[in-house]
């Protein structure tokens, strides 16, 4: 029999630790309640994190995602629940009785900082990365393995500086070739997974070859309104090339950029790191006879 009481608790328990019950967990704490997060997984985040960008404004939804994700974790208001289930919910509203079973995780989270040594002494041996035993050594031109070497030289640490070195090597290349990725890996000893998974996360590398110049169009609203798919097809036809590819020189790639800030003087192209606004389609062989 379940006793009732016209007290009122000033606590709120949301189940679902995705970006909606994030959100839900900040805006009940910021109004003074006292917050229990459920989820059932191993931590918060949800599904949304394994998304690239979001609909219907294309944003990276890692960065919609991360600051609630640290607000969450830093708020004094809000208990974290992962890898918990609610069993079953007794009361009425206002005041409810809930029991959540808490599954066994094997470490400490109050005193785990998240250094992954866990992971060598598993009992499922659960290894994160696995490299293939035995690689044989990379095959690549000696005038690109001294400039990949180079670039290696001149960075020290871990897995902290793979983001500069591929940075390095995008520059040097305009994009990041495999034999040049295979190479970083045997070098740094760091997992070829690893590498790819950050090379094929920003925007700013490219895992495809690109021309020596790289034209973008911008297809934002602002731009698009003005004319850009028409500004498109007329550099396509031109450089008798399809939209995110590249010509047959090497000489030019042809890409859309969804917006580059400059919606005031659209319709915007950018060739590398020049811009050009307001532009018309009989402009087109003019921007191009300044890189041929």
């Amino acid at each position: 029999m379940i006793q009732k009481t016209s007290d009122k608790v000033g606590a709120v328990l949301v189940v679902g630790g995705g970006v909606g019950g994030m959100q839900a967990s900040l805006d009940l704490a910021e109004s003074g309640y006292k917050v229990y997060l459920v989820e059932k997984g191993p931590s918060i985040g949800g599904v949304m994190a394994q998304l690239d960008k979001t609909f219907p404004t294309n944003d990276c939804a890692m960065c919609t995602l991360a600051p609630r994700m640290v607000d969450c974790g830093r708020h004094l208001d809000i208990e974290k629940l992962p890898y918990s289930e609610v069993e079953s919910i007794e009361g009425e509203a206002g005041n409810f009785k809930v029991s959540i079973r808490r599954k066994a995780r094997s470490v400490d989270p109050d005193k785990c900082t998240g250094c992954g040594e866990c992971t060598e002494h598993c009992l499922v041996r659960n290894i994160v990365y696995m490299d293939r035993p035995g690689r044989e050594p990379v095959q690549m031109e000696e005038s690109m393995k001294k400039k990949v070497d180079g670039i290696l030289d001149s960075y020290k640490g871990g897995p902290e500086v793979i983001v500069p070195i591929l940075h390095d090597v995008n520059e040097e290349f305009n994009w990041l070739p495999p034999e040049a990725l295979i190479r970083i890996a045997e070098v740094t000893s760091i997992p070829i997974e690893h590498i790819l998974r950050i090379g094929s996360f920003y925007n700013a590398f490219s895992l495809t070859e690109k021309g020596k110049h790289v034209i973008r169009v911008c297809t934002g609203t602002a731009c698009y309104v003005k004319g850009a798919p028409r500004i498109l097809d007329a550099f396509a036809r031109e450089l008798n090339v399809e939209i995110g590819d590249m010509t047959q020189d090497k000489q030019f790639s042809l890409e859309t950029v969804n917006c580059v800030g400059c919606c005031g003087q659209s319709p915007v192209v950018t060739v590398d790191d020049d811009i050009f606004g307001y532009v018309q389609q009989t402009m087109v062989q003019d921007v191009l006879g300044k890189y041929t």
